[in-house]
């Protein structure tokens, strides 16, 4: 049985404690969060009476009892919590972004790399059945020769109702495309592999605060593909992948249909389910702990995407290579 720490009782800290009491390979040993109300909620709700709660983080990484340890705070303590985590011996689930910015996602690259702890972030298009159906299918040519990917956002509100956060307004670590955007730009290099340049033009909704408006460009292993985001507009909440090949057009909409299009009389429901990718997520990450090997996504890779976003709020509208590797006029 592993035991798992939860740093971080927020919403999405919250459904991951759902998950570990759910699965048969994981027991809650301890939660923590500067709230202690909310520590203790969490416990009480998908935690056992042996579940500790604290207010401090390295006292939770520290407990003799433990094995494993999921971040849920805001990006920009990822850094501290994780090298905590590291540093006293035990296997981290991070939650997605990496890091704030792409220095600090190499940082992490690096201190994962000097332990044989298992790590991985948690980007649930991986084990999303559509997406995974999606990947597959591009892979196989089921829409010929792909011409396009776009990426599609809107947010009539920022942040949404119930997050509740106000860390996800700013523009030094919240935003819709880190918090949103993360998640389709890692599918994009899931298809094609890593995206090579960006141009956008960004608007943002105030001096220090997110970016509510980005069209954009960029190109992937001989592909072009565009980004559309849109925030604080009368409308409905929407987001979508779409490939577009010559014979045919898979679109992964809400973030999890996966509809074909043929043509304007043919279009296709090919995957309507969920599926619940927090309990893949933990099985995967079990089998690594076990020595079994496990299907994750990595430090690195989420750096990857981190370095897209990057590139995208630098851009300016040049054409900018993720990486830091410069400019093209």
């Amino acid at each position: 049985m592993i035991q798992i720490g939860i740093v971080g009782c927020g919403v999405i800290g919250n459904r991951l404690a759902a998950a570990v009491a759910e699965h048969d390979q994981y027991e809650l040993a301890a939660a923590c969060d500067l709230d202690a109300d909310r520590a203790a909620s969490l416990a009480a709700d998908h935690g056992t009476d042996r579940t500790q709660t604290t207010t401090d983080h390295a006292s939770l990484v520290e407990r003799d009892d433990l094995d494993a340890v999921y971040v849920g705070v805001p990006p920009l303590a990822h850094r501290e919590v994780v090298a905590d985590a590291l540093a006293a011996d035990r296997h981290v689930i991070c939650e997605k972004p990496i890091a704030a910015d792409a220095e600090t996602g190499r940082e992490l690259v690096g201190l994962a790399e000097e332990t044989d702890r298992v790590t991985a972030v948690n980007l649930p298009f991986r084990y999303t059945p559509g997406f995974v159906r999606l990947r597959e299918a591009v892979a196989a040519g089921d829409i010929g020769d792909p011409r396009r990917v776009e990426l599609r956002f809107r947010f009539p509100e920022w942040p949404r109702e119930w997050q509740d956060v106000a860390w996800l307004e700013s523009r030094e670590q919240g935003g819709p495309l880190r918090e949103v955007g993360t998640h389709f730009l890692f599918g994009v290099q899931e298809l094609f592999g890593p995206i090579e340049t960006v141009s956008a033009d960004v608007g943002y909704s105030g001096p220090e605060t997110y970016e509510d408006d980005v069209v954009g460009s960029f190109r992937v292993d001989g592909v072009r593909g565009t980004i559309d985001l849109l925030c604080d507009h009368e409308g409905e909440e929407e987001n979508a992948i779409t490939v577009v090949g010559d014979e045919a057009s898979l679109s992964l909409t809400a973030w999890y249909r996966l509809v074909r299009n043929r043509g304007r009389e043919d279009e296709e429901t090919l995957v309507d389910e969920r599926g619940d990718t927090v309990s893949a997520l933990l099985t995967e990450f079990a089998g690594a702990v076990e020595g079994e090997g496990g299907d994750l996504v990595s430090f690195a890779e989420a750096t990857r995407v981190q370095e897209v976003l990057d590139a995208i709020h630098a851009s300016d509208g040049d054409r900018v290579r993720p990486g830091g590797s410069g400019r093209e006029k």
